[in-house]
């Protein structure tokens, strides 16, 4: 007799049935990891250590397809990395490790400024590094996870730093990507470049000295030139359609002689940089040098880049970007954003924590909100939907 099942049984059946194949190949691939591992000279007890229990994420495999530096508008990232909360918060760290950061930028050459905004950017200066387990992560990206290859590497890098005592797997946690310490190095670049801080240690996850003084290393590494800014925002001649790109470097001079001026009215200087046109002709411009380059190299994306450079320079007392961006929508502030959340909780909607972080929740409820106050449905935290819940 051949049985039938339920539409909704044999839904459930199939989930079942994926799930524990899932858990099978994660088995087998994790067998292979701890083989090549022991191949590199990895000890048995590291080993058991590590993947004692270990089961896989696969919410590291959406993460993966969802970068915000990617598919958010450069406004709205903006405005949450680089408001004045994290301004004031990043002049109190500067003040509070201001030996730990003089030590590194003598060492180094990297201005303290710099490091305190990449500082911030990546963990809001040591209170957000991210929990995931490294090992959880890294495993489940080699074994399941696009560019396979290369997070297989940064698994055997993560065991070679529990086995050489630098940070316990207890404490080796971070990122969906495996990214970890409060400046969020991925285990390759730790095990390059790690240097102690001022206080001898180089544990990025407990000394702030440490990671202060790691990424300073990381960018001299990586080609900071001393005393050159990374670049500064300009102004374009009405109508600019000339060339543009962070790679294509040119002459300040032939700059200039497009029409390109600062927003400030100072000359361009010498040397090279190419033109970065974040949103468009329309939105600001800046100049940037090769040491934006070297940001870029420390977070492969643009916005991340320019988000940084800017926080270094409000840190550095300066006014931030002053050209408006093209959009009558803009972007909020962490304090903004948990505004809006404060107001849709009172609306009845379940956000969780008005925290400032906009997940899956807050974004449903605002999509929700939108529809009902007649504006665009996007689900997005912008000005004119806390400025309707205002009212």
């Amino acid at each position: 007799m051949i049985h039938r099942l339920l539409p909704g049984l044999a839904a459930m059946t199939a989930v079942v049935m994926s799930a524990s194949a899932a858990r099978a190949d994660f088995s087998s691939c994790v067998a292979s990891l701890k083989s090549e591992a022991a191949r590199a000279g990895v000890s048995a007890a590291t080993l058991k250590v590590a993947f004692d229990g270990v089961q896989p994420d696969m919410k590291v495999l959406d993460f993966q397809k969802s970068q915000p530096e990617f598919k958010t508008p450069i406004w709205d990232y903006m405005a949450a990395l680089v408001d004045d909360e994290r301004v004031a918060d990043g002049k109190a760290a500067m003040a509070q490790h201001a030996r730990g950061l003089a030590y590194a930028e003598q060492t180094y050459g990297v201005p303290r400024t710099m490091l305190v905004a990449i500082w911030g950017v990546e963990s809001n200066f040591g209170s957000d590094m991210g929990g995931r387990p490294l090992v959880q992560s890294l495993s489940t990206l080699a074994c399941f996870g696009q560019r396979a290859g290369y997070f297989r590497s940064e698994l055997m890098a993560a065991l070679k730093i529990i086995d050489r005592g630098d940070i316990p797997a207890d404490k080796l946690a971070g990122s969906w990507a495996g990214a970890f310490g409060q400046t969020q190095f991925m285990p390759s670049s730790y095990l390059r470049l790690a240097a102690p801080g001022v206080d001898g240690s180089r544990d990025i996850v407990d000394s702030a000295d440490a990671a202060l003084a790691s990424t300073a290393r990381y960018f001299d590494k990586s080609g900071w030139r001393t005393g050159i800014p990374w670049g500064f925002e300009v102004k374009l001649p009405a109508g600019y359609s000339g060339p543009s790109g962070r790679k294509a470097k040119a002459p300040m001079s032939s700059w200039a002689a497009r029409g390109i001026a600062r927003v400030d009215g100072r000359p361009l200087g010498s040397g090279e940089a190419g033109l970065l046109l974040p949103a468009g002709a329309d939105g600001p411009a800046f100049l940037v040098t090769r040491n934006f380059d070297v940001v870029y190299s420390y977070n492969a994306a643009e916005s991340y880049s320019l988000a940084a450079c800017i926080l270094a320079d409000r840190l550095a007392g300066g006014p931030g970007i002053q050209t408006p961006w093209p959009t009558d929508d803009l972007g909020l502030s962490r304090a903004g954003r948990r505004e809006l959340q404060t107001l849709l909780t009172r609306r009845g909607y379940d956000v969780g924590q008005p925290d400032g972080a906009i997940g899956s929740k807050t974004k449903a409820a605002i999509a929700d909100f939108q529809q009902r106050a007649g504006l665009p449905v996007n689900g997005r935290a912008s000005t004119k939907v806390l400025e309707a819940l205002r009212h």
